[in-house]
């Protein structure tokens, strides 16, 4: 059984309104069937009937009275109206059958007819109102105040069956009396639960004050009519005496609750445009919230701001000043022109500069501006500045003015203050998220960068048995122009060549596929060293800009007999261990681009280097060398050939990790920001021809 009421009360409005709607029409046929029931078993079907309906009824209309929660206003127009209809129901069928002095005296349908109808819709009607009040009751509740509203409900129960006890026997008199009594006085203590009215706009409240005094009027006229013998009372007490002392107490409460609703809100009239004021800067604060969420134009949201500013603190104007770089940028204006603005906040940033740091309101002074080629003159009796601050960072202004003789209070200073605060907040994310979109871009270029760089590279190192062959490319976050590649000149020499383009990005990777293309076509038809590298300046000089060069080291391994001839343009030495001693070789040179053919000849040399067994030539960029540790120390050329030194003996392969792990520990705490590039070259004297060179 309880199961079975939990799921009652529990269950859906759908599963409500079917269940009320079967118990409605079982009532219904019963009352037709038996339209004076004067049984005792009759009666108590009638009556487990009757609040079985009632009950189902209150549950189904408490779930549609509680949706309109939101919307007071509603509810009680809805309420008012039924009111009304009932009152105007009883006073017309009163003046009908105003002759009618027993409602016995009417048989056959006429009874039937009009004693189903009427009494269902005035007892439902007075349920639907019930639970309305019900909502009203709990309507902005910040306590849990069940105890007294159910309490009501058992009296009003109570009050219903004892008045149908006593129809059957006086005995009862007294105890109806009593829960009568009882139910009236909790019914009125719960009238004053009205905290609802203080959320309403003044508006709404001038609307509920004409409309709750008419209410309570119709709810005690109602009553009256039915403590008087007319025919909707007597239609009603044959349909169940308990129905209508319950309905007797409905119109009671409604009378009470809505002369209390009355005076509250005529109490509640004079604050309730403050009231309005800080609702609507609430708002304001809301809706500007999500703006700062969902709009990235900073000028838009400064054009919410400034209309915000004027509805909630009662200015006429309201503008923002950005300052950047010591700027002055008008970002918004509202009510105001362009170059009033501008002058007024020249004005006024001139002269409060120093104490501008904090909100400044000017309500003594009078403000005239006067424009050139303008007969008007603008007058402001008080204007507000606050500064919009980030982090301490001062980035703009935000102006309130008021051409009226009434000061900013202390709300509206706050008002404005806050407005600031959101804007400054607005400026700074404006700000990041251009930043963003620059870093994505950046980013993006980057990749580009990156995939130009690894595809210009060699795919692998040349392998032969006189010579030993690695290289090691780390690229850095920032891309570089690091390149190096491998020709074969004929059948037992080698060229190589390192270059490192100046800048980095997509700028610096093109001209490193331009370098790529030269040294690949140069390499096959000169011979010299120096001759190609002049050759490479020559076209480059003409193609690159004259902020942009490349350095380059490019030389030949004879492979059969050692010997090396190789050219440097500007870039880092070239390093040649010999029993694990490290020598620099430094031949003179400029970088490519930086010079015309004459000068840049005239300043390059040739060098030729005789290789001993197992000797190591190492080539490098300066993102080896240059990189640095968390005090802005370099790796430098000395720790690189004591690393070089150490691992001399090692295979190729290791060195080159072993050079890499080093740089990397010694500046693990900074990013890297340039390219390492490492080239070695270890030379074997077998005495005998190059069998085969594959790459």
């Amino acid at each position: 059984m309880n199961h079975y009421l939990k799921n009652i009360v529990e269950g859906s409005r759908k599963n409500k309104l079917e269940k009320f709607i079967f118990a409605f029409v079982l009532l219904v046929i019963f009352k037709i069937i038996f339209p004076l029931v004067e049984n005792s078993f009759l009666v108590i079907i009638n009556e487990i009937l009757i609040y079985s309906t009632l009950a189902l009824a209150f549950l189904y209309f408490s779930e549609v009275t509680s949706a309109k929660s939101d919307n007071p206003i509603s509810l009680t127009l809805n309420v008012g109206i039924l009111t009304g209809i009932l009152f105007f129901i009883t006073s017309l069928s009163t003046a009908i059958f105003d002759r009618i002095e027993n409602i016995k005296e009417v048989n056959g349908i006429l009874y039937t007819f009009v004693s189903v109808v009427l009494a269902h819709s005035f007892i439902i009607s007075a349920i639907f109102i019930l639970a309305s009040l019900q909502t009203f009751y709990y309507l902005r509740q910040k306590r849990v105040t069940n105890n007294y509203f159910n309490s009501m409900l058992l009296l009003l129960f109570l009050s219903a069956f004892s008045a149908t006890l006593s129809h059957f026997n006086s005995g009862f008199e007294f105890v109806e009396k009593s829960f009568f009594i009882v139910a009236i006085v909790i019914l009125s203590f719960n009238s004053f639960r009205v905290s609802w009215i203080a959320f309403l706009a003044k508006k709404q409240k001038i609307f509920l004050l004409f409309v709750s005094i008419v209410m309570s009027i119709l709810f005690t006229l109602n009553y009256i009519f039915f403590s008087e013998t007319n025919i909707i009372q007597q239609i009603v007490f044959h349909f169940s005496p308990g129905v209508r002392a319950l309905y007797t107490l409905v119109m009671m409460y409604g009378a009470i609750y809505f002369g209390i609703v009355f005076f509250t809100t005529l109490f509640h009239l004079p604050t309730a445009g403050a009231f309005d004021q800080k609702s609507e800067e609430i708002a304001s604060l809301i809706d500007l919230s999500k703006l700062m969420t969902q709009v990235l134009d900073f000028k838009e949201l400064a054009d919410n701001l400034t209309d915000a500013t004027n509805k909630i603190c009662n200015s006429d104007s309201a503008w923002i000043v950005s300052i950047e770089n010591d700027e002055q940028n008008l970002v918004s204006v509202n009510n105001i022109g362009y170059l009033e603005a501008q002058s007024i906040s020249e004005k006024l940033l001139l002269e409060f500069q120093i104490s501008l740091t904090e909100i400044l309101t000017l309500n003594e002074k009078l403000i005239k501006v006067k424009l050139n080629n303008d007969v008007r003159t603008y007058v402001f009796q008080s204007i507000i500045v606050a500064p919009l601050k980030v982090h301490n960072k001062i980035s703009g202004y935000l102006f309130a003015a008021k051409r009226q003789k009434y000061k900013f209070d202390k709300d509206e200073k706050r008002a404005v203050g806050a407005f600031a605060d959101y804007a400054a907040v607005a400026m700074e994310n404006a700000k990041l998220f251009k930043e963003s979109v620059e870093k994505e871009r950046m980013e993006s270029e980057l990749e580009v960068a990156r995939n130009v760089q690894s595809r210009l590279l060699p795919s692998k190192n040349p392998s032969c048995e006189q010579l030993e062959v690695d290289a090691l490319f780390v690229p850095a976050f920032e891309v570089g122009g690091d390149y190096y590649d491998y020709f074969k000149i004929g059948k037992n020499k080698l060229a190589f060549v390192i270059a490192d383009v100046s800048g980095k990005g997509v700028v610096a990777s093109y001209i490193m596929a331009e370098v790529k293309g030269i040294f690949e076509s140069l390499a096959r038809v000169i011979k010299n060293p120096k001759e190609l590298l002049t050759a490479t300046n020559d076209i480059l000089k003409e193609s690159i800009s004259k902020n942009s060069f490349v350095t380059a080291l490019y030389g030949i391994i004879d492979i059969e007999n050692g010997i090396v001839n190789f050219a440097r343009a500007g870039h880092m030495p070239l390093l040649i261990c010999t029993d694990g001693k490290v020598k620099e070789y430094l031949p003179k040179g400029i970088g490519l681009g930086l010079a015309q053919q004459d000068k840049f000849s005239s300043n390059i040399d040739n060098m030729e280097i005789r290789l001993n067994n197992n000797d190591i030539i190492i080539l490098y960029t300066d993102g080896v060398t240059e990189s640095q540790n968390f005090l802005n120390e370099e790796f430098g050329v000395e720790r690189f050939k004591n690393v070089v030194e150490l691992n001399c003996e090692d295979k190729m392969s290791n060195l080159a990790r072993s050079i890499f792990q080093e740089v990397s520990l010694f500046s693990k705490d900074n990013q890297q920001h340039d390219d390492i590039t490492l080239v070695l070259f270890k030379w074997k004297n077998f005495n005998k021809s190059l069998e085969k060179l594959n790459g």
